[in-house]
């Protein structure tokens, strides 16, 4: 139990530390998932870049759950936590519905380049 307290207390101690980390880690993770299925690489390409990036993910709700531990209850947490759900859930759709995913992002591609023509 001491190893837990130690570790939430580092946690809370490294907090701007951790955030200036963890927050551009996961978007850069999750947008390299999107990347991926951009360029419909295989489930078997896709799996360790969402493995890292979910482990981001979970990562940061533990780092912010030391703070819901402790009774911090403010907006910065509760973004933080959006973040790392929202991380979480477009790997796994990402991950598990591939195709409708590419459909989205050639989607979004022609949008973009209907409106710079």
């Amino acid at each position: 139990m001491n190893t837990l307290n130690s570790l939430a207390e580092f946690s809370r101690i490294h907090c701007i530390s951790i955030c200036a980390f963890l927050v551009p880690a996961n978007l850069v993770a999750t947008f390299l998932t999107l990347r991926f299925s951009f360029i419909q690489a295989s489930t078997r390409q896709m799996l360790p870049i969402v493995a890292i990036a979910s482990t981001l993910a979970l990562a940061l709700f533990l780092h912010v759950g030391t703070w819901f531990i402790v009774g911090v209850i403010m907006p910065p947490t509760f973004i933080l936590c959006g973040l790392g759900l929202t991380c979480l859930v477009v790997n796994y759709i990402a991950l598990v519905h591939r195709q409708k995913v590419y459909e989205a992002l050639q989607m979004v591609r022609l949008m973009l380049r209907a409106s710079n023509s």
